[in-house]
């Protein structure tokens, strides 16, 4: 039997009774339900954007990294970079290592996205959790490193 039950403006709510885990899950829930909203007015997929996260971090690289960072098949990640190029948010370019292969890395208009959407990311985190005091962020996060950690 789930503890969780919808409230009136359609969100989940967890009953007194939840587990942590599903605690969490709701937490998670939220997270991203507010981050595919704050996307909204760029036309950014949260898919995009995590592609284009990963790209970032990772440029340039091999679709095939991009797939199992965002743990999707290849043909999927095809599909996500093709629209990002189609954006001219991303390029391909061929692998010096590979000739079969191709790299993709973010354009300027790509990272200077990149940049405003996690800038408005770290900004709408901050505000869902600043009803914590900094004591009980610190807790959290603490928590929450050690169980990742774990993992």
């Amino acid at each position: 039997m789930r503890n969780k039950s919808l409230g009136p403006d359609g969100r989940g709510t967890a009953g007194p009774e939840a587990a942590p885990g599903e605690l969490v899950m709701e937490v998670a829930r939220t997270l991203r339900r507010r981050s595919a909203a704050m996307l909204e007015p760029w036309g950014i997929t949260p898919h995009e954007s995590r592609a284009l996260r990963v790209i970032g971090t990772h440029e340039p690289t091999r679709l095939g990294v991009v797939a199992q960072h965002l743990r999707i098949a290849p043909r999927s990640v095809t599909d996500v970079v093709d629209s990002l190029e189609s954006r001219e948010l991303v390029t391909r370019e061929p692998d010096p290592e590979d000739r079969r292969a191709t790299r993709v890395r973010l354009t300027a208009q790509g990272r200077s996205l990149l940049t405003d959407l996690d800038r408005e990311r770290r900004a709408d985190q901050e505000a869902y959790f600043a009803g914590l005091s900094d004591r009980d962020r610190a807790a959290l996060t603490r928590i929450l490193r050690r169980l990742v950690a774990e993992d």
